[in-house]
């Protein structure tokens, strides 16, 4: 939320949660614990979509939040093209895509 730097208990859950870290990644189970509706987990160069039902994680070819946009294609991509030219230019590609 704008402005705050941490969660507070009482705070509502994000739209949207994304697991990058490569060292220690968190549980499905944590994310399902404060009910984020929708979960992207990018591992060993590809990203897996998750989406909340029932309280449970059902895998999703397509985000609700970007129905129009192959995103699992395009991170991938963009990701692999940051190492080859950088970020800064990988992003201008990205946003070219879109």
């Amino acid at each position: 939320m704008i402005g705050d730097r941490r969660s507070q208990p009482n705070d509502p859950p994000p739209d949207l949660a994304i697991e990058t870290d490569v060292t220690s990644k968190t549980t499905l189970d944590a994310y399902e614990a404060i009910g984020v509706p929708e979960l992207w987990v990018y591992d060993n160069g590809n990203l897996s979509i998750y989406l909340l039902r029932d309280g449970k994680y059902i895998k999703s070819n397509s985000s609700p939040n970007f129905e129009d946009i192959a995103i699992t294609q395009i991170i991938s991509i963009a990701v692999e093209r940051s190492w080859q030219v950088g970020s800064f230019q990988a992003l201008k590609e990205l946003e070219a895509m879109i």
